[in-house]
């Protein structure tokens, strides 16, 4: 006698399909964890967890030039990401769950940046905000700049602009919230942690 076992399919929650322009990595990452399903209470305590994981990330307080004017205007009160569960700016990246990288990263600032990525606690985000972090912006072809973060980190959200619009930061951090909800946090294990090759 086989006995079939319950299994329970992660979505996709959040604010309307339509609102975003470019679903299908976080689709096609559903369908990568759909393919083996989650045991009924496995995938009801990641439901719970990822909610208050997704509503409730922290950022690091970084930013190296003018992109990080925008992401100042980001926490006031116009924009105001507070509402959203990203109020609680850390100075310690041991405190924070992802980095935004707003701006320029020369040579020389780029060890710095990856000691502080390093000494963040798993799972941890990047969120690669300007033109000058995504590629090197106007500075591309200059002998001192890094063109493009994803050279030293795993950048999980790209925001464009030069600098970028504080709704399109706001945009980007709701693309990591959704990102984040259909993670496997009990099921399985996340992108950024490596299983044993023993």
């Amino acid at each position: 006698m086989e006995v079939k076992r319950s299994m329970k399919r992660p979505k996709i929650k959040s604010i309307g399909y339509e609102e975003f322009n470019d679903n299908e990595y976080l689709e096609n990452m559903a369908k990568e964890l759909n393919t083996n399903g989650t045991n009924v209470v496995i995938g009801a305590l990641d439901d719970a967890v990822n909610w208050g994981r997704s509503n409730s990330l922290w950022p690091l307080t970084f930013a190296t030039s003018c992109c990080g004017i925008e992401y100042m205007a980001v926490g006031a009160a116009r924009y105001d990401f507070a509402r959203f569960g990203f109020e609680v700016t850390r100075a310690s990246p041991r405190q924070a769950d992802f980095i935004m990288v707003a701006g320029t990263i020369t040579d020389k600032m780029a060890p710095v940046l990856k000691r502080l990525y390093d000494q963040m606690a798993d799972p941890k985000y990047v969120i690669a905000i300007g033109a000058c972090a995504i590629s090197g912006g106007p500075f591309k072809k200059s002998y001192h700049v890094v063109n493009g973060v994803d050279k030293i980190l795993p950048v999980d959200v790209y925001v464009p602009g030069c600098p970028p619009r504080p709704e399109a930061m706001l945009y980007g951090i709701i693309q990591l919230q959704r990102k984040v909800k259909a993670e496997k946090f009990f099921g399985g294990v996340n992108r950024q942690v490596k299983k044993d090759s023993k």
